[in-house]
């Protein structure tokens, strides 16, 4: 027999077969392995960046630019591409795009393993990126469609654990690698976690796909990846040049926006769209997918400037930094599958609330630390913080999905994926580029004194702290008050930011309160047949 549930008033209705019920647990993990590696790779690169940056045989002698686009090239085909992923999952089936991608993705690893130069690995990185953009919202589509609506919410907390694991683990393989092996095994790690995943998705995982998609919208799907990829690329020109006003970041942004823009307006007008504009209209949905944009924001800004604190101002290894940044993913482990209990007796609006207030207490409770503050301050921190996420993320995530039909569910899952990239990217760049702009004016001062240093290598050395180092190394034991004035300016620079970020955390607490229903509606209900050729695409 079936599992059902029960509508008030009406007959049980069949959700989910038993035999794909029987082995959902098996399901949920297996799509946890393949997003384990589109996460993981991610953070598993920035440890590889200073081995890549090195001269040959070594490394491949890639300078700042080349390897920031490494990275960006990855995060602009992935962000451009997730929302027409989740509409091609939907029509042609989550499965088939899980597949596609995990393929595309292992390919992407093989040939950036072995690049033989800086564009071949940004090339390659941008491969990556397509393979991931169709793996990411994918797993979560499925995920909706084998768990019935009452176990949606312990899924989706275990999957969100996982992506909290992944962030963390990242780096630790990543020095266990270097330890060991070449650059190119950050990389060519991926294959056999891809065949596996390939493996049992073909065995265990059912494919899926919207009865009734209605026809294709190729202007909407146009200007989605065109809107995302220049909004995308202007908010990583504006961190690159630390420069948010310059012409070429406000023309990037301001086009992509109007070309959002533009899209929204076709969606409203198209008889067929690619997304209903009127799920915006929930509050549910649209407080969700801003919380996700914000908490993303806050994240990504700490975990930028977190690695430099660890790494160069106390002196720890890239594997020892990872190591360290544990706590955060061990709490996302634990409470994440647990958020439901709490949501189910305090309610979604009071306890993403709670929670947002307590990320942005972590965030000011790294104004505590210093050169020489103890570590269990920090990993109490963390751990507080990963504490507080773990009960964000879950709850945002299902009132997002349970606001749409599992018809729709990739769709779903892409529009929860692509707020989550902008607002981790938006993050890396705008906290990023106050952090490098506060470190800047503080270090100036003592770079100015420095007699006989040529105003082109004094700029230089004023970019980062890693920079500034570099110099005070080079000047010997006379360095050594530069090397102390770079810890300081960075401390200060770290603290504005935490500040910063921890503002937008608070502004994401008041956005919940004021927004996210403290129940879950039910999901809406496929149209009527004599309602088809509308509801065909946004039902």
């Amino acid at each position: 027999m079936a599992t059902s549930s029960t509508p008030p008033g009406g007959p049980p209705v069949r959700q989910v077969p038993d035999r794909i019920h029987r082995r959902r647990w098996a399901i949920l993990y297996t799509l946890m392995l393949s997003l384990l590696i589109v996460v993981l790779d991610n953070s598993i690169l920035n440890v590889a960046m200073k081995t890549i940056a090195t001269p040959r045989p070594t490394g491949l002698g890639a300078t700042q630019s080349e390897l920031e686009w490494a990275i960006n090239a990855y995060t602009l085909v992935f962000a451009g591409l997730l929302f027409t992923s989740g509409l091609l999952g939907d029509r042609l089936g989550r499965k088939k795009m899980l597949l596609f991608g995990l393929a595309v993705f292992g390919a992407g690893s093989v040939l950036a393993a072995f690049a033989g130069s800086p564009t071949q690995l940004i090339a390659f990185r941008a491969v990556m990126g397509l393979g991931g953009a169709f793996v990411m919202p994918a797993t979560l589509a499925v995920l909706m469609n084998v768990f019935e609506r009452d176990e949606q919410p312990r899924a989706i907390g275990i999957w969100a654990g996982g992506v909290g694991l992944a962030i963390a683990i990242g780096p630790i393989a990543g020095g266990l690698l270097l330890d060991r092996f070449w650059w190119g095994s950050v990389f060519l790690v991926n294959v056999p976690i891809v065949l596996i995943a390939l493996i049992a998705m073909l065995v265990l995982v059912p494919d899926s796909r919207d009865p009734a998609p209605g026809r294709m919208d190729p202007v909407g799907v146009l200007l989605s990846v065109v809107g995302l990829v220049l909004l995308v690329y202007g908010i990583i020109k504006g961190g690159q040049l630390a420069d948010f006003t310059d012409p070429q970041v406000v023309g990037t942004v301001a086009g992509g926006l109007v070309v959002l823009g533009v899209f929204v307006v076709h969606q409203k007008r198209s008889d067929h769209p690619s997304i209903d504009i009127g799920y915006f209209r929930k509050p549910a949905f649209s407080a969700a997918v801003a919380a996700i944009a914000l908490v993303f924001f806050s994240l990504m800004g700490v975990t930028f400037f977190i690695v430099f604190y660890v790494q160069s101002v106390r002196g720890y290894s890239p594997l020892q930094a990872g190591v360290l940044i544990l706590p955060l993913a061990a709490a996302q482990l634990i409470f994440a599958p647990r958020a439901r209990l709490a949501v189910d007796r305090f309610g979604a609006r009071a306890v993403c609330t709670f929670s947002m207030f307590v990320v942005a207490d972590t965030m000011v409770g790294l104004l505590l630390l210093d050169t020489d503050t103890p570590l269990w301050v920090m990993e109490a921190l963390f751990f507080l913080q990963g504490a507080g996420m773990a009960h964000i993320m879950p709850p945002v995530t299902v009132a997002i999905m349970q606001s749409l039909p599992r018809e729709k569910a990739g769709s779903g899952s892409a529009l929860n994926n692509v707020f989550r990239q902008v607002g981790g990217t938006l993050g890396v760049a705008v906290l990023g580029s106050l952090l490098s702009t506060t470190y800047r004016d503080r270090i100036q001062g003592r770079l100015d004194a420095l007699p006989g240093l040529p105003a082109a290598a004094r700029h230089a050395a004023g970019e980062s702290i890693e920079a500034t180092l570099g110099l005070a190394a080079r000047m010997g034991p006379a360095g050594r008050p530069l090397a102390a004035a770079a810890d300081q300016a960075f401390l200060h620079a770290m603290h504005v930011t935490a500040l910063g970020s921890a503002t937008v955390s608070i502004f994401g607490a008041l956005v919940v309160l004021a927004f996210l229903p403290g129940k879950m509606e039910p999901a809406p209900q496929p149209a009527e047949p004599r309602d088809e050729r509308k509801a065909g695409a946004a039902r």
